[in-house]
């Protein structure tokens, strides 16, 4: 049985679910994988692009790669709609490649909760636009979105 547990859990209330979203916007925009995949049950299972994952392991070793591949990541997260222990989010990130070509990445994830609010199903399907470096919206230093930077709807994306 799982005894770690990962507040707010589910059901989740809107507001529950939009600090869950931020969370998780919190921690994947601090880039650490074991960190990261501690808010995932040991079996959790993803399906991110054409890429399927089982486990914090490969949740681990996916995130040391993307990472790699995407220099000068910065996400925001939306939650998009919530019920009982399912979340909706819709999100976009900007970063770069090793060429320097930036990329603006548009993507849906629909999330499943076990009862100690650790997740434990993610599906995300996600686009990669090119950029120019001058079309940049996501402009902070590296870590957390500060506060005071708008969200997807407040840039219009």
């Amino acid at each position: 049985m799982n005894t770690e547990t990962r507040p707010p859990c589910p059901p989740f209330s809107i507001e529950e679910a939009i600090i869950k979203v931020r969370k998780a916007e919190d921690a994947w925009n601090g880039q650490n994988p074991q960190a990261i995949a501690q808010a995932y049950t040991p079996d959790s299972t993803w399906r991110n692009r054409s890429e399927f994952i089982n486990g914090r392991a490969e949740i681990i070793a996916f995130l040391q790669r993307k990472w790699a591949k995407e220099q000068d990541y910065r996400l925001i997260k939306e939650l998009w709609t919530c019920d009982g222990n399912r979340i909706a989010v819709r999100f976009a990130y900007e970063w770069h490649d090793l060429d320097g070509m930036w990329f603006r990445s548009y993507g849906n994830e629909n999330w499943e909760f076990d009862n100690q609010g650790l997740m434990r199903k993610r599906i995300a399907s996600i686009n990669d636009l090119p950029i120019a470096k001058s079309e940049r919206k996501f402009l902070w230093e590296s870590g957390p979105r500060p506060d005071n930077h708008p969200g997807l709807s407040d840039l219009g994306l």
